[in-house]
């Protein structure tokens, strides 16, 4: 198995109050992991972990086998929506990802345009993202994912705020990504998402992860 995310050992406390207990899991590269669980179960604390946002309190997180704060401080080839997307309200799709892209200066004009309409966006729309919709901005939260074409998504309710096309769309496009080789690692509260798109299944109570499907069946 060629591992694209390991997790060894993690804890991470907020004084008294334990998010995650004693996390180890492998995610195999190429597939799709589930990440399920109530709110405030620890789904998306161990997401931002992977991503480098949170500092560990004990353990550590490797990444295509290197170790994250020891190797690199921040992931540099994984796309990531967590929570509600942040963009500039008073700008169109186009300007938001190029403020975003020009940090890095890894991609085109072009690439940015093909990854808003991936999505579903026109890309040369003058619509201020302050008047879009949520599934517009979980739309143009995808392209910013995506926009640099990394080899691990961690996407924490990418279908917030979608219709059934909308949703359809989303899956669509994932396993189309999956299936080009790319990892991801999904948390949704949607039952029909899980089953639909994920290799594998986890569950997330109280800090402490639990295998449910393996994908080894």
């Amino acid at each position: 198995m060629c591992v694209a995310i390991k997790i060894e050992n993690v804890n991470k406390s907020f004084g008294e109050t334990v998010v995650l207990s004693n996390v180890n899991i492998e995610f195999e590269k190429g597939k799709v992991h589930g990440l399920i669980g109530r709110n405030g179960s620890g789904k998306t604390m161990l997401m931002k972990c992977i991503c480098g946002f949170v500092p560990l309190s004990s353990g550590q997180i490797m990444i295509n086998g290197k170790t994250l704060k020891k190797d690199f401080d921040m992931p540099k080839d994984i796309g990531v929506i967590i929570e509600t997307p942040g963009f500039l309200p008073s700008y169109n799709a186009y300007k938001n990802l190029k403020f975003l892209a020009d940090i890095q200066s890894k991609i085109s004009k072009q690439e940015i345009y093909d990854s808003i309409s991936r999505v579903g966006l026109d890309p040369k729309s003058k619509k201020h993202v302050g008047k879009y919709s949520l599934g517009m901005r979980q739309r143009l939260g995808l392209a910013q994912a995506i926009m640099e074409d990394p080899d691990i998504l961690i996407l924490d309710e990418p279908m917030n705020g979608l219709d059934k096309d909308g949703v359809a769309d989303m899956r669509n496009y994932l396993l189309d990504l999956k299936a080009s080789g790319k990892t991801i690692l999904i948390a949704s509260h949607s039952a029909e998402d899980i089953d639909v798109l994920c290799d594998t299944v986890h569950e997330m109570d109280k800090g402490v992860l639990t295998t449910i499907r393996s994908g080894k069946e």
